[in-house]
């Protein structure tokens, strides 16, 4: 190739490649001038009752019949074009919601979609304790589920024999004495958790065998077993007059049928900051539902509705770690005295039950 044509050609490429390139930004620009939008962006965050602007965005020679807004799959507001429609928050539970906007033009439409975290309002309060009496608690239990009822802890000790963390149990106990009155083994193969006492029955999950058994309260004999495919796992449970709430190890707070144990909706736990993982035993005071936080020294208060943390108390000095008995696992275990206001905390394989006052600090 003589050398005094390369120039040539390489003016040709580059003119060839400008072309290309200036073609695809013309496309890519088209392309841009077409584009609907739709806010809020993607991942936004709002507190519960702030309000949340819902607009879309289209070219000026662009013409639309309507546009429909819709939260989640309900209708929230609608416009003609792109005037902003406001929602409000103050009812809406708490978590992640899909955005959706039903574009109407020329008797078709096409949906845009985003999304939001709703968070709790404000920080939950903080509260403290007073240790108003300490019982003896049974060592062997690594407590899984407690409940208190006509003068009788109910509690669910949880492991597996062929994992050589010991059998899985539910037991009735002596308050005073720490003393097991009656006492029902589990399957070996099978990790008991959270309980509910239901009349004159109770209610126990499994962790991860997806399972439930329901027991005769008195005799603690087994009477049924159901299928529980709700949730990632079985953690904790407690009731109301109307639901059980089941929690599975993430923020999510399950209700299921109190008859038929079937799923009839849920919750997602946040404070104002994000999601709060690794919910565990539950308790039911007063309208609230108590949750003891897997690892942690602390309890929180949730609003059943809405899914916000509403206060906070730190349990760090109730059994600090450096003063627990020999083989002293993570605090959990809440139980309610409803005729006398009690309020009962232990953890698992704790040496100690403590009857406990909350505060303001």
């Amino acid at each position: 190739m003589p050398f005094g044509l390369l120039p040539f050609k390489m003016n040709k490429r580059i003119a060839l490649f400008a072309i290309i390139a200036l073609l695809a930004y013309s496309c890519k620009t088209d392309k841009k001038d077409d584009e609907f939008t739709i806010s809020p962006n993607a991942g936004s965050n709002y507190k519960s009752g702030e309000q949340i602007a819902l607009k879309i965005g289209y070219p000026k020679d662009v013409k639309i019949d309507s546009v429909v807004y819709l939260l989640d799959s309900t209708r929230v507001g609608s416009a003609k074009d792109s005037a902003t429609v406001t929602v409000k928050t103050d009812s809406i539970a708490l978590g992640a919601r899909v955005i959706t906007a039903k574009v109407y033009q020329g008797g078709k439409s096409q949906d845009l979609t985003t999304n939001i975290n709703l968070l709790a309002a404000k920080a939950p309060e903080q509260l403290g304790f007073v240790i108003e009496k300490v019982f003896p608690h049974d060592t062997s239990s690594y407590t899984e589920g407690l409940e208190y009822q006509d003068g009788i802890l109910y509690e669910s000790d949880g492991g597996r024999a062929a994992e050589g963390n010991g059998q899985s149990s539910l037991r009735k106990v002596d308050l005073t004495t720490g003393k097991v009155l009656k006492i029902t083994n589990i399957d070996p193969k099978i990790f008991a958790e959270g309980i509910a006492v239901i009349g004159d029955k109770i209610v126990q999950l499994t962790y991860t065998e997806k399972i439930g058994f329901v027991y005769d309260k008195k005799t603690l004999t087994l009477i049924s077993k159901f299928d529980n495919n709700v949730g990632l796992e079985g953690w904790g449970m407690t009731h109301d007059a109307d639901k059980i709430y089941m929690d599975d190890s993430t923020n999510r707070i399950w209700f299921l049928d109190k008859d038929t144990y079937q799923q009839k909706g849920f919750i997602d736990v946040y404070d104002d900051k994000g999601p709060i993982n690794e919910l565990n035993e539950l308790e039911y005071i007063d309208g609230k539902i108590y949750a003891n936080v897997y690892h942690q020294d602390y309890i929180l208060v949730i609003n059943p509705k809405t899914g916000a943390v509403e206060q906070k108390i730190d349990l760090t000095s109730l059994y600090p770690e450096g003063q627990r008995n020999p083989h002293a696992d993570v605090l959990n275990g809440i139980a309610y005295d409803k005729v006398t206001k009690r309020i009962f905390i232990t953890g698992k394989k704790w040496d100690k039950l403590f009857q406990v006052k909350f505060i303001k600090k």
